[in-house]
């Protein structure tokens, strides 16, 4: 088993990817909104719109969102990749997102057989 996390950066295209994520196969996303530093300091002058971590999401959608998922296999994992670049474009582009995909020693909470029911 994987986790596999994805920093997600424009939260337009988060719909497109949850769909694309369970066409790959993966069974379960949890989503957080959430936010990188950079969204948190500005580069370079302040701005009013960083002013507290709850206007960051109520303004014009500047967070990013968090996405959460446990796979059975690489394999879908790398589905999941595949299907995340065919909407974001390649990820080492800047303004896409992150994944990563960290393999599990065990899980609990999970019910048996929870891949098997896809």
């Amino acid at each position: 088993m994987y986790l596999l996390i994805m920093v997600l950066d424009d939260s337009t295209k988060l719909n497109e990817i949850l769909e694309g994520w369970r066409k790959a196969g993966v069974p379960g996303i949890t989503i957080l909104e959430s936010t990188g530093i950079n969204r948190v300091l500005p580069r370079h002058s302040p701005q009013p719109m960083f002013a507290g971590f709850s206007h960051v999401f109520g303004s014009g959608r500047v967070g990013h969102n968090t996405l959460f998922a446990i796979v059975d296999s690489m394999k879908i994992a790398e589905a999941a990749a595949a299907a995340t670049e065919e909407i974001l474009g390649d990820l080492r582009q800047p303004h896409t997102g992150i994944m990563s995909a960290l393999p599990i020693e065990k899980t609990w909470g999970i019910p048996e057989p929870y891949f098997d029911e896809q």
